[in-house]
């Protein structure tokens, strides 16, 4: 075989591996990547306060693991003051030593929660705020600790020196450069909290991180926090859950808020504009590993899918957790359904177990690999069954539609019919078209997608219609007309024949034929 390629034997390739050798350069770190960390990471503004909940609902666990507080004593706090232009969010977690406070706080992808439980292990989340506010503080205290340690960026000169051209230093400079630290006493403070405050916050679009009522729904949909008294499935979601994940709920507050925040989830919703529904039915979800473990956990609360839920729907869709903090949005899983659309119409949470599935850096969607793969797979039967519970609904509603309009139809014809001032060719025909009607509404009556209380209804309805028939049969004229003779009676009925013939809405022709005919 002719070719200009060399082959390379395998020692050939042991040896070229053989030549390579450590480089001796140390590693250039620019200013840039700070930008990046912060300002560059999140798509969606609120995605701030996730972070800094994710941090505190961490403290939290921690303190509780360490007796520090007790179960169900977890509290958040986040206070907006729109004309300040401030956001304070408090924990009650274990804080932070003063002698690894400035040091965890200025490190940059060296969280020492990676491999344990902790929801966030990457250790840039905390920089979260620097792209939306003037200054990032962050103050904690320890239950050992006398004093407050506070550190403080300056994202004026921050962004100030990121965009400088003569200023090149690498990040380590540009960091000591806009970050500073303090401590103090404070007696009014709390024993022992994490606390972090985002003053001057920049305008973004509608200012929805000064929003409080956004940030409620935001905060509603994705932190660890219970479900509300009044939901009636709540408490065995929670019960099927807590075996296999740490919950974790904490207690959120927002403003003077007296009442903490409950997830969205109630017995009755809108299912689309002007239609209620209610929950009907818990559905448990478990999907396995590759191991035999457990990959994931769930839950999905049927209904009457009466439609896709509205775009701002807090409940809408078969959505994704870790650490019980959502991942991505309610459109995460549109991907294993058959049709996308049918995502919209459901309601459930997967709760994601095995450790090899990580959230990505963004928290929007998960690190693709094998597992997770695996998990979309398991959850694909599910999302079909969705769809044809959807799917038949939607067929279900439009024979309820179509046997409606039917009624309606034969009603009317009926009244025209018991008017008895239209023409006996015209009788004929509007008999024919009540009693084709009446066998498409017989039809529609034996359909096997229709449930039992909805059939027994619409035989009730046709019985009735059947009842109301034979009287019609023999109406000509009402008494007012019959003292019209021949030619003349036979003239007034072609002139309403003309009147419903001309109408378009047969419910509007015969009112008006109703008045010709008391004024005759």
């Amino acid at each position: 075989m002719s070719s200009d390629l060399t082959l390379i034997s395998a020692n050939q390739i042991l040896k070229a591996r053989q030549d390579w050798a450590p480089i001796s350069d140390t590693p250039i770190i620019g200013k840039d990547v700070l930008e990046l960390l912060s300002s560059s990471m999140y798509v969606n503004v609120l995605s701030v306060y996730r972070e800094y909940v994710q941090n505190a609902a961490d403290s939290i666990d921690i303190a509780k693991e360490s007796g520090l507080l007790s179960k169900g004593a977890g509290r958040v706090h986040l206070s907006v003051d729109p004309q300040r232009r401030v956001a304070r969010i408090r924990d009650n977690g274990v804080g932070l030593q003063r002698k690894d406070f400035v040091e965890r706080l200025i490190a940059f992808g060296a969280s020492n929660k990676r491999g344990t439980r902790a929801r966030g292990f990457r250790g840039v989340g905390r920089l979260a705020g620097l792209g939306y506010c003037q200054e990032l503080i962050f103050r904690a205290k320890a239950a050992d600790e006398t004093h407050i340690s506070e550190l403080r960026w300056d994202g004026r000169k921050l962004k100030s020196l990121i965009r400088s051209e003569q200023y090149s230093d690498n990040l380590e400079r540009l960091v000591r450069d806009v970050v500073a630290a303090r401590t103090f006493i404070d007696a009014t403070m709390p024993l022992h909290f994490f606390e972090v405050e985002l003053v001057g916050i920049v305008r973004h679009g509608s200012d929805v991180l000064m929003d409080s009522a956004a940030i409620q729904k935001y905060l509603e949909q994705i932190a660890p926090i219970p479900f509300a008294p009044e939901f009636s499935y709540g408490a065995q979601i929670e019960e099927a859950l807590k075996p296999h994940v740490n919950l974790g709920n904490a207690e959120i507050t927002i403003n003077d808020g007296e009442r903490p925040l409950y997830r969205p989830y109630r017995d009755q919703f809108q299912a689309r504009k002007g239609v209620g529904d209610r929950f009907e039915d818990l559905q448990p979800v478990s999907i396995p590993n590759s191991d035999g473990g457990i990959a994931a956990v769930g839950w999905i609360l049927h209904h009457g899918y009466l439609g896709a839920f509205p775009k701002t729907s807090p409940i809408k869709g078969l959505r994704l957790r870790s650490g019980n903090i959502q991942i991505g949005e309610a459109e995460l899983l549109d991907e294993i359904f058959t049709e996308p659309r049918f995502n919209s119409w459901a309601v459930g949470e997967v709760h994601i177990l095995d450790d090899r599935i990580l959230p990505n850096g963004r928290r929007d969607h998960f690190e693709q690999n094998v597992h997770f793969r695996n998990v979309l797979a398991k959850l694909a039967p599910i999302a079909r069954d969705l769809g044809h519970r959807c799917r038949n609904s939607s067929i279900r509603r439009n024979w309820i539609r179509q046997f409606e309009q039917g009624l309606v139809f034969i009603k009317g014809r009926l009244a025209i019919l018991r008017q008895g001032a239209i023409t006996n060719e015209r009788r004929i025909k509007l008999k024919g078209e009540i009693a084709d009607w009446l066998a498409t509404l017989e039809k529609i009556a034996t359909q096997s997608v229709l449930d039992e209380g909805t059939i027994r209804a619409f035989k009730r309805s046709l019985q009735q219609l059947n009842r109301k028939l034979p009287a019609l049969a023999d109406v000509r004229s009402p008494h007012d007309l019959k003292r019209f003779r021949g030619a003349r009676r036979r003239l007034i009925q072609k002139l309403v024949d003309i009147v419903y013939d001309a109408t378009g809405d047969q419910a509007a022709a015969k009112t008006l034929v109703d008045k010709i005919l008391r004024r005759l």
